[in-house]
Protein backbone atom coordinates (compact mmCIF):
# COMPACT_ATOMS: atom_id res chain seq x y z
CA UNK A 1 0.00 0.00 0.00
CA UNK A 2 1.56 3.35 -1.00
CA UNK A 3 0.64 6.55 0.64
CA UNK A 4 2.05 9.25 -1.20
CA UNK A 5 -0.01 11.91 -3.56
CA UNK A 6 -1.21 10.46 -6.91
CA UNK A 7 -0.59 11.94 -10.44
CA UNK A 8 -0.81 10.88 -13.46
CA UNK A 9 -0.55 7.48 -12.75
CA UNK A 10 2.39 7.64 -10.46
CA UNK A 11 2.92 7.94 -6.82
CA UNK A 12 4.88 10.73 -5.59
CA UNK A 13 6.21 13.02 -3.21
CA UNK A 14 5.04 16.70 -2.71
CA UNK A 15 7.29 18.80 -5.20
CA UNK A 16 7.78 21.16 -2.35
CA UNK A 17 9.30 18.02 -0.04
CA UNK A 18 6.86 18.38 2.68
CA UNK A 19 5.23 16.13 4.62
CA UNK A 20 2.56 15.76 6.91
CA UNK A 21 1.97 13.87 10.29
CA UNK A 22 -0.87 11.76 10.54
CA UNK A 23 -2.05 11.47 13.59
CA UNK A 24 -3.97 8.23 15.80
CA UNK A 25 -6.92 10.29 18.23
CA UNK A 26 -6.60 6.98 20.43
CA UNK A 27 -3.25 7.69 21.03
CA UNK A 28 -1.92 11.11 20.03
CA UNK A 29 1.22 8.91 18.43
CA UNK A 30 1.71 9.76 14.63
CA UNK A 31 1.61 6.94 12.34
CA UNK A 32 2.43 7.89 9.20
CA UNK A 33 4.26 10.87 7.30
CA UNK A 34 2.68 11.86 3.58
CA UNK A 35 3.41 14.12 1.13
CA UNK A 36 2.10 17.61 2.15
CA UNK A 37 1.71 19.52 -1.09
CA UNK A 38 0.25 23.19 -2.96
CA UNK A 39 -1.16 24.54 -5.42
CA UNK A 40 2.17 23.46 -7.80
CA UNK A 41 1.01 20.08 -7.05
CA UNK A 42 -3.00 20.55 -7.72
CA UNK A 43 -2.10 22.57 -10.89
CA UNK A 44 0.09 19.06 -12.18
CA UNK A 45 -2.65 17.32 -10.99
CA UNK A 46 -5.39 19.37 -13.15
CA UNK A 47 -2.78 18.66 -16.46
CA UNK A 48 -3.59 15.14 -15.79
CA UNK A 49 -6.65 14.88 -15.70
CA UNK A 50 -7.49 16.93 -18.05
CA UNK A 51 -5.10 15.46 -20.46
CA UNK A 52 -6.64 12.15 -19.85
CA UNK A 53 -10.19 13.01 -20.02
CA UNK A 54 -11.20 12.64 -23.58
CA UNK A 55 -9.82 9.27 -23.24
CA UNK A 56 -11.59 8.38 -20.18
CA UNK A 57 -14.55 9.90 -21.94
CA UNK A 58 -14.42 7.73 -25.01
CA UNK A 59 -14.33 4.25 -23.31
CA UNK A 60 -17.81 2.55 -23.19
CA UNK A 61 -19.36 2.61 -20.30
CA UNK A 62 -18.87 -1.26 -19.65
CA UNK A 63 -15.13 -0.64 -20.01
CA UNK A 64 -15.56 2.09 -17.44
CA UNK A 65 -17.80 0.30 -15.49
CA UNK A 66 -16.03 -2.85 -15.20
CA UNK A 67 -12.45 -1.11 -13.67
CA UNK A 68 -15.23 0.03 -10.75
CA UNK A 69 -16.41 -3.62 -10.42
CA UNK A 70 -13.08 -5.10 -10.01
CA UNK A 71 -12.15 -2.43 -7.11
CA UNK A 72 -15.55 -3.31 -5.40
CA UNK A 73 -14.47 -6.82 -5.70
CA UNK A 74 -10.54 -6.07 -4.67
CA UNK A 75 -12.39 -3.69 -1.88
CA UNK A 76 -14.47 -6.91 -0.65
CA UNK A 77 -11.47 -9.07 -0.38
CA UNK A 78 -8.75 -6.70 1.44
CA UNK A 79 -11.82 -5.80 4.17
CA UNK A 80 -8.74 -6.98 7.00
CA UNK A 81 -6.14 -5.01 5.75
CA UNK A 82 -8.48 -1.95 5.11
CA UNK A 83 -10.27 -1.56 7.90
CA UNK A 84 -7.30 -0.90 10.59
CA UNK A 85 -6.06 1.67 8.24
CA UNK A 86 -9.36 3.74 8.64
CA UNK A 87 -9.29 2.92 12.31
CA UNK A 88 -5.48 4.55 13.13
CA UNK A 89 -6.09 7.36 11.25
CA UNK A 90 -9.94 8.27 12.26
CA UNK A 91 -10.65 6.29 15.80
CA UNK A 92 -13.76 4.61 14.63
CA UNK A 93 -13.92 1.07 16.03
CA UNK A 94 -12.69 -1.99 13.52
CA UNK A 95 -16.46 -2.72 12.74
CA UNK A 96 -17.80 0.23 11.26
CA UNK A 97 -14.46 0.64 9.61
CA UNK A 98 -15.22 -2.31 7.67
CA UNK A 99 -18.70 -1.53 7.34
CA UNK A 100 -17.70 1.39 5.45
CA UNK A 101 -15.40 0.15 3.65
CA UNK A 102 -18.11 -2.46 2.22
CA UNK A 103 -20.10 0.68 1.40
CA UNK A 104 -17.13 1.69 -0.48
CA UNK A 105 -17.19 -1.59 -2.73
CA UNK A 106 -21.15 -1.34 -2.69
CA UNK A 107 -20.83 2.65 -4.62
CA UNK A 108 -18.21 1.43 -6.98
CA UNK A 109 -20.73 -1.75 -7.89
CA UNK A 110 -23.61 0.04 -7.77
CA UNK A 111 -22.49 3.21 -10.45
CA UNK A 112 -20.27 0.54 -12.91
CA UNK A 113 -24.20 -0.77 -13.57
CA UNK A 114 -25.73 2.70 -13.45
CA UNK A 115 -23.41 4.25 -15.99
CA UNK A 116 -24.45 1.68 -18.32
CA UNK A 117 -27.93 3.28 -17.83
CA UNK A 118 -26.78 6.88 -18.77
CA UNK A 119 -29.84 7.05 -20.93
CA UNK A 120 -30.23 10.19 -23.04
CA UNK A 121 -33.68 10.48 -25.20
CA UNK A 122 -35.33 10.94 -28.95
CA UNK A 123 -38.09 14.00 -28.61
CA UNK A 124 -40.75 14.15 -31.19
CA UNK A 125 -40.67 17.13 -33.24
CA UNK A 126 -42.98 19.65 -34.72
CA UNK A 127 -41.67 19.14 -38.00
CA UNK A 128 -41.25 16.13 -39.91
CA UNK A 129 -37.62 16.46 -41.49
CA UNK A 130 -36.25 16.76 -38.09
CA UNK A 131 -35.04 14.78 -35.40
CA UNK A 132 -34.41 15.89 -31.67
CA UNK A 133 -32.18 14.36 -29.17
CA UNK A 134 -31.17 15.17 -25.73
CA UNK A 135 -28.02 12.99 -24.98
CA UNK A 136 -26.29 13.18 -21.52
CA UNK A 137 -22.16 13.83 -21.77
CA UNK A 138 -19.66 14.21 -19.14
CA UNK A 139 -19.39 17.60 -16.97
CA UNK A 140 -15.72 16.86 -18.09
CA UNK A 141 -12.72 17.42 -15.21
CA UNK A 142 -13.87 17.12 -11.56
CA UNK A 143 -12.32 18.45 -7.94
CA UNK A 144 -13.13 16.60 -4.98
CA UNK A 145 -12.55 18.15 -1.88
CA UNK A 146 -14.16 15.81 1.02
CA UNK A 147 -14.03 15.77 5.44
CA UNK A 148 -12.22 13.25 7.45
CA UNK A 149 -15.51 11.28 9.37
CA UNK A 150 -15.57 9.06 6.68
CA UNK A 151 -12.25 9.09 4.96
CA UNK A 152 -13.21 6.63 2.56
CA UNK A 153 -16.66 6.63 2.27
CA UNK A 154 -17.11 10.13 1.10
CA UNK A 155 -14.23 10.25 -1.51
CA UNK A 156 -15.72 7.33 -3.06
CA UNK A 157 -18.90 8.19 -2.96
CA UNK A 158 -17.87 10.97 -5.57
CA UNK A 159 -15.61 9.06 -7.46
CA UNK A 160 -17.41 6.52 -8.51
CA UNK A 161 -19.80 8.23 -9.81
CA UNK A 162 -17.97 10.90 -11.68
CA UNK A 163 -16.24 8.18 -12.91
CA UNK A 164 -18.84 6.10 -14.42
CA UNK A 165 -19.98 8.96 -16.16
CA UNK A 166 -16.84 9.25 -17.85
CA UNK A 167 -15.17 12.51 -16.00
CA UNK A 168 -11.78 12.73 -14.36
CA UNK A 169 -11.34 13.48 -11.22
CA UNK A 170 -8.78 15.28 -8.97
CA UNK A 171 -9.11 14.40 -5.40
CA UNK A 172 -8.39 16.53 -2.24
CA UNK A 173 -8.70 14.32 0.92
CA UNK A 174 -8.75 15.82 4.69
CA UNK A 175 -5.10 16.32 5.68
CA UNK A 176 -6.14 14.53 9.05
CA UNK A 177 -7.48 11.10 7.10
CA UNK A 178 -5.72 10.95 3.89
CA UNK A 179 -4.48 6.95 4.50
CA UNK A 180 -7.67 5.44 3.52
CA UNK A 181 -8.31 7.69 0.48
CA UNK A 182 -4.89 7.06 -0.36
CA UNK A 183 -5.78 3.14 0.34
CA UNK A 184 -8.62 3.78 -2.20
CA UNK A 185 -6.65 4.79 -4.99
CA UNK A 186 -3.76 2.33 -4.74
CA UNK A 187 -7.20 -0.51 -4.83
CA UNK A 188 -8.72 1.95 -8.32
CA UNK A 189 -5.19 1.10 -9.22
CA UNK A 190 -4.67 -2.28 -9.28
CA UNK A 191 -8.39 -2.26 -11.35
CA UNK A 192 -6.56 -1.04 -13.82
CA UNK A 193 -7.56 2.65 -13.75
CA UNK A 194 -5.81 4.34 -16.78
CA UNK A 195 -3.04 6.80 -15.97
CA UNK A 196 -4.34 10.55 -14.86
CA UNK A 197 -8.13 9.67 -14.56
CA UNK A 198 -7.95 9.81 -11.25
CA UNK A 199 -5.59 12.25 -9.30
CA UNK A 200 -5.44 12.99 -5.43
CA UNK A 201 -3.32 15.47 -3.50
CA UNK A 202 -2.40 15.99 0.14
CA UNK A 203 -1.60 19.06 1.03
CA UNK A 204 -2.73 22.93 1.66
CA UNK A 205 -6.34 22.85 1.94
CA UNK A 206 -6.54 26.94 0.71
CA UNK A 207 -3.92 26.85 -2.06
CA UNK A 208 -5.00 23.88 -3.48
CA UNK A 209 -8.72 24.50 -3.45
CA UNK A 210 -7.97 27.81 -5.34
CA UNK A 211 -6.47 25.99 -7.73
CA UNK A 212 -9.76 24.17 -8.08
CA UNK A 213 -11.59 27.45 -8.30
CA UNK A 214 -9.75 29.09 -10.83
CA UNK A 215 -7.89 26.56 -13.55
CA UNK A 216 -10.35 26.95 -16.32
CA UNK A 217 -9.70 22.97 -17.23
CA UNK A 218 -11.51 21.94 -13.55
CA UNK A 219 -15.06 21.55 -14.45
CA UNK A 220 -16.99 20.80 -11.38
CA UNK A 221 -15.94 20.94 -7.61
CA UNK A 222 -18.30 18.31 -5.29
CA UNK A 223 -17.63 19.49 -1.79
CA UNK A 224 -18.51 17.71 1.34
CA UNK A 225 -17.93 19.23 4.90
CA UNK A 226 -18.98 22.62 6.78
CA UNK A 227 -20.77 25.09 6.32
CA UNK A 228 -17.90 27.56 6.66
CA UNK A 229 -16.08 26.41 4.11
CA UNK A 230 -19.19 25.75 1.58
CA UNK A 231 -19.61 29.51 1.51
CA UNK A 232 -15.66 30.18 0.95
CA UNK A 233 -16.33 27.96 -2.21
CA UNK A 234 -19.58 29.74 -3.20
CA UNK A 235 -17.55 32.86 -3.32
CA UNK A 236 -14.79 31.70 -4.54
CA UNK A 237 -16.50 29.94 -7.66
CA UNK A 238 -18.74 33.34 -8.33
CA UNK A 239 -15.96 34.63 -10.86
CA UNK A 240 -15.41 31.70 -12.71
CA UNK A 241 -19.15 30.76 -12.06
CA UNK A 242 -17.77 26.92 -11.32
CA UNK A 243 -20.17 24.57 -11.04
CA UNK A 244 -20.45 23.14 -7.55
CA UNK A 245 -22.19 20.66 -5.22
CA UNK A 246 -22.29 21.23 -1.94
CA UNK A 247 -23.02 18.86 1.54
CA UNK A 248 -22.62 21.06 4.15
CA UNK A 249 -23.74 19.04 7.45
CA UNK A 250 -27.20 19.11 9.31
CA UNK A 251 -28.98 19.16 13.04
CA UNK A 252 -31.24 16.23 12.23
CA UNK A 253 -34.03 15.83 14.58
CA UNK A 254 -34.92 12.81 15.82
CA UNK A 255 -39.26 12.23 17.11
CA UNK A 256 -40.40 9.57 18.64
CA UNK A 257 -43.98 8.89 18.99
CA UNK A 258 -45.87 7.47 22.18
CA UNK A 259 -46.84 4.05 19.72
CA UNK A 260 -43.51 3.06 19.44
CA UNK A 261 -41.94 0.33 21.90
CA UNK A 262 -39.53 2.17 23.98
CA UNK A 263 -36.51 0.41 24.44
CA UNK A 264 -36.27 -0.92 21.05
CA UNK A 265 -36.72 2.95 19.79
CA UNK A 266 -33.42 3.71 22.51
CA UNK A 267 -31.35 0.90 21.26
CA UNK A 268 -31.87 1.98 17.68
CA UNK A 269 -31.46 5.79 19.11
CA UNK A 270 -28.26 5.03 20.72
CA UNK A 271 -26.40 3.11 17.89
CA UNK A 272 -27.27 5.31 15.91
CA UNK A 273 -26.38 8.93 17.48
CA UNK A 274 -23.10 7.23 18.78
CA UNK A 275 -21.84 5.65 15.18
CA UNK A 276 -18.79 6.95 14.54
CA UNK A 277 -18.74 8.59 18.39
CA UNK A 278 -21.48 11.02 16.65
CA UNK A 279 -19.54 12.81 13.79
CA UNK A 280 -21.91 11.96 11.07
CA UNK A 281 -23.08 14.32 8.90
CA UNK A 282 -26.79 12.90 8.88
CA UNK A 283 -26.29 11.67 12.90
CA UNK A 284 -29.09 11.91 14.49
CA UNK A 285 -28.18 14.96 16.55
CA UNK A 286 -31.89 16.66 18.25
CA UNK A 287 -33.95 13.98 20.21
CA UNK A 288 -37.29 14.71 21.07
CA UNK A 289 -39.96 12.32 22.90
CA UNK A 290 -43.53 12.48 23.15
CA UNK A 291 -44.43 13.34 26.74
CA UNK A 292 -45.95 10.22 27.54
CA UNK A 293 -43.21 7.67 26.92
CA UNK A 294 -40.67 11.37 27.69
CA UNK A 295 -39.20 9.72 31.16
CA UNK A 296 -39.66 5.77 30.03
CA UNK A 297 -37.19 6.89 26.85
CA UNK A 298 -34.57 8.56 29.26
CA UNK A 299 -34.28 5.61 31.83
CA UNK A 300 -34.11 3.21 28.41
CA UNK A 301 -31.65 5.38 26.77
CA UNK A 302 -29.47 5.96 30.12
CA UNK A 303 -28.97 1.98 30.39
CA UNK A 304 -27.99 1.52 26.88
CA UNK A 305 -25.17 4.22 27.14
CA UNK A 306 -23.95 2.19 29.99
CA UNK A 307 -23.34 -0.86 27.65
CA UNK A 308 -21.32 1.36 25.00
CA UNK A 309 -17.37 1.01 25.63
CA UNK A 310 -15.10 3.52 24.92
CA UNK A 311 -11.70 3.17 23.60
CA UNK A 312 -9.32 2.56 20.87
CA UNK A 313 -11.30 1.16 18.29
CA UNK A 314 -8.69 -1.49 17.44
CA UNK A 315 -9.81 -3.49 20.30
CA UNK A 316 -12.55 -5.69 19.97
CA UNK A 317 -14.95 -4.68 22.17
CA UNK A 318 -14.45 -1.16 21.89
CA UNK A 319 -17.98 0.63 20.49
CA UNK A 320 -16.97 3.98 20.78
CA UNK A 321 -13.81 5.87 19.58
CA UNK A 322 -12.17 8.89 20.17
CA UNK A 323 -12.73 12.24 18.45
CA UNK A 324 -10.71 13.37 15.87
CA UNK A 325 -8.97 15.85 17.15
CA UNK A 326 -8.14 17.99 20.79
CA UNK A 327 -10.04 20.66 19.05
CA UNK A 328 -13.15 18.67 17.83
CA UNK A 329 -13.16 17.48 22.11
CA UNK A 330 -12.72 21.08 22.98
CA UNK A 331 -15.90 22.32 20.80
CA UNK A 332 -17.75 19.37 22.49
CA UNK A 333 -17.17 20.54 25.89
CA UNK A 334 -17.52 24.04 24.87
CA UNK A 335 -21.50 22.76 24.26
CA UNK A 336 -21.59 20.79 26.96
CA UNK A 337 -20.49 23.93 29.46
CA UNK A 338 -22.83 26.18 27.23
CA UNK A 339 -25.94 23.64 27.92
CA UNK A 340 -25.53 23.69 31.80
CA UNK A 341 -24.68 26.51 31.89
CA UNK A 342 -27.93 27.58 30.46
CA UNK A 343 -30.15 24.63 32.69
CA UNK A 344 -29.37 21.68 31.38
CA UNK A 345 -29.37 18.36 33.18
CA UNK A 346 -25.98 15.95 33.00
CA UNK A 347 -27.98 12.75 33.25
CA UNK A 348 -24.91 10.44 32.42
CA UNK A 349 -21.33 11.41 30.60
CA UNK A 350 -20.37 15.48 30.20
CA UNK A 351 -16.50 14.44 30.86
CA UNK A 352 -13.49 13.20 29.45
CA UNK A 353 -12.98 9.33 30.81
CA UNK A 354 -10.59 9.16 33.86
CA UNK A 355 -9.28 5.68 33.04
CA UNK A 356 -7.79 6.89 29.29
CA UNK A 357 -4.48 8.75 29.76
CA UNK A 358 -4.13 9.55 25.71
CA UNK A 359 -6.58 10.20 22.76
CA UNK A 360 -9.19 12.65 22.90
CA UNK A 361 -11.99 10.75 24.36
CA UNK A 362 -15.25 12.21 25.38
CA UNK A 363 -17.89 9.84 27.88
CA UNK A 364 -21.48 9.73 25.52
CA UNK A 365 -23.03 12.37 27.37
CA UNK A 366 -27.11 12.46 27.80
CA UNK A 367 -28.62 15.69 27.95
CA UNK A 368 -31.49 16.76 29.22
CA UNK A 369 -33.79 20.37 30.17
CA UNK A 370 -32.70 21.90 26.81
CA UNK A 371 -33.83 25.11 25.45
CA UNK A 372 -33.70 27.15 22.41
CA UNK A 373 -30.81 29.08 23.22
CA UNK A 374 -28.94 26.43 24.07
CA UNK A 375 -25.75 25.73 21.24
CA UNK A 376 -26.76 22.10 21.14
CA UNK A 377 -30.66 23.05 20.26
CA UNK A 378 -29.39 24.00 16.89
CA UNK A 379 -25.40 23.97 16.01
CA UNK A 380 -24.37 20.46 14.13
CA UNK A 381 -22.64 18.65 17.34
CA UNK A 382 -20.74 16.43 15.48
CA UNK A 383 -19.42 14.31 18.58
CA UNK A 384 -20.80 12.33 21.60
CA UNK A 385 -23.64 14.28 23.01
CA UNK A 386 -27.37 13.56 22.89
CA UNK A 387 -29.88 15.90 24.12
CA UNK A 388 -33.82 15.46 24.37
CA UNK A 389 -36.76 16.84 24.97
CA UNK A 390 -40.13 15.96 25.02
CA UNK A 391 -43.24 17.46 22.80
CA UNK A 392 -47.05 17.27 23.18
CA UNK A 393 -48.36 16.84 19.38
CA UNK A 394 -47.20 16.18 15.57
CA UNK A 395 -47.91 19.13 14.88
CA UNK A 396 -45.68 20.43 17.83
CA UNK A 397 -42.69 18.16 16.53
CA UNK A 398 -42.76 18.82 13.51
CA UNK A 399 -42.55 22.65 14.29
CA UNK A 400 -39.31 21.95 16.52
CA UNK A 401 -37.90 19.78 13.88
CA UNK A 402 -37.93 22.03 10.99
CA UNK A 403 -37.14 24.71 13.46
CA UNK A 404 -33.13 25.15 11.69
CA UNK A 405 -31.52 26.53 8.67
CA UNK A 406 -29.88 23.13 8.31
CA UNK A 407 -31.56 20.46 5.87
CA UNK A 408 -30.05 17.55 5.67
CA UNK A 409 -31.40 14.15 7.35
CA UNK A 410 -34.46 13.98 9.58
CA UNK A 411 -36.07 11.01 11.60
CA UNK A 412 -39.59 9.37 13.10
CA UNK A 413 -39.77 6.06 14.84
CA UNK A 414 -43.31 5.24 14.81
CA UNK A 415 -46.13 2.54 13.71
CA UNK A 416 -48.47 4.60 12.69
CA UNK A 417 -49.08 4.92 9.24
CA UNK A 418 -51.00 8.55 9.01
CA UNK A 419 -48.34 9.73 11.49
CA UNK A 420 -45.13 8.50 9.33
CA UNK A 421 -46.93 10.19 6.10
CA UNK A 422 -47.28 13.42 8.08
CA UNK A 423 -43.61 13.58 8.97
CA UNK A 424 -41.84 12.00 5.87
CA UNK A 425 -44.49 14.91 3.48
CA UNK A 426 -44.09 17.72 6.72
CA UNK A 427 -39.99 17.25 7.24
CA UNK A 428 -38.58 19.79 5.62
CA UNK A 429 -35.20 17.70 5.02
CA UNK A 430 -33.29 16.06 1.84
CA UNK A 431 -33.64 13.06 3.46
CA UNK A 432 -36.24 11.74 5.96
CA UNK A 433 -36.19 7.96 7.94
CA UNK A 434 -38.87 6.35 9.04
CA UNK A 435 -37.94 3.71 11.63
CA UNK A 436 -34.59 3.76 9.98
CA UNK A 437 -31.39 6.43 11.34
CA UNK A 438 -28.82 5.01 8.83
CA UNK A 439 -30.41 5.52 6.02
CA UNK A 440 -27.34 6.48 3.24
CA UNK A 441 -27.23 3.59 0.53
CA UNK A 442 -25.86 3.66 -2.94
CA UNK A 443 -29.08 3.63 -4.49
CA UNK A 444 -30.54 5.89 -2.91
CA UNK A 445 -30.12 10.05 -3.57
CA UNK A 446 -28.22 11.65 -0.64
CA UNK A 447 -28.54 15.57 -0.02
CA UNK A 448 -29.61 18.17 1.38
CA UNK A 449 -32.11 21.46 1.90
CA UNK A 450 -31.88 24.69 2.68
CA UNK A 451 -28.55 25.32 3.90
CA UNK A 452 -27.65 21.96 4.00
CA UNK A 453 -26.59 22.99 0.58
CA UNK A 454 -27.49 21.55 -2.85
CA UNK A 455 -26.87 18.21 -5.20
CA UNK A 456 -27.83 14.37 -4.64
CA UNK A 457 -24.75 11.70 -4.35
CA UNK A 458 -25.65 8.09 -4.93
CA UNK A 459 -28.53 6.93 -7.32
CA UNK A 460 -29.43 7.91 -10.77
CA UNK A 461 -29.33 11.65 -8.94
CA UNK A 462 -25.63 11.14 -8.19
CA UNK A 463 -24.59 9.85 -11.87
CA UNK A 464 -26.54 12.87 -13.42
CA UNK A 465 -24.52 15.43 -11.36
CA UNK A 466 -21.32 14.84 -13.04
CA UNK A 467 -23.27 15.03 -16.51
CA UNK A 468 -24.91 17.48 -18.27
CA UNK A 469 -27.38 17.49 -21.56
CA UNK A 470 -26.97 18.08 -24.53
CA UNK A 471 -29.39 18.69 -27.18
CA UNK A 472 -29.21 17.46 -30.97
CA UNK A 473 -31.58 18.95 -33.28
CA UNK A 474 -30.69 17.81 -36.69
CA UNK A 475 -32.74 18.70 -40.06
CA UNK A 476 -32.95 16.11 -42.82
Amino acid sequence: MRYQNFIQGEWRDALSGRTWDVINPATEAVIASVPFGDANDAQTAVQAAANAQPMWAAMTAYERGAILRRAADLIRERLDLLAPIMTRECGKPLSEARGEWTACADLFDWFAEEGKRAYGRTIPARRAQKRLMSIPAPVGVVATITAWNFPAYLPVRKWSAALAAGCTVVARPSEFTPMSAMAAVNILEEAGIPPGVINLVNGEPEAIANVFLTDPRVDKISFTGSQRVGRLLMRGAADGLKRLSLELGGSAPVLIFDDAEVAAAAKQAVQAKFRNNGQVCISPTRFYAQQSIYEDFIDAVQQEIKGLVVGDGLQTNVTTGPLISAAARGRVEGLVADAVGHGSIVVTGGARPDALGQGYFYEPTLLTGITREMRVSHEEIFGPVMPVSPFSSVEEALKLANDTPYGLAAYAITRDLATAVRCYEGLKFGIVGVNDLVPATAEGPFGGMKQSGWGREGAEEGLHEYMEARFVSMAL
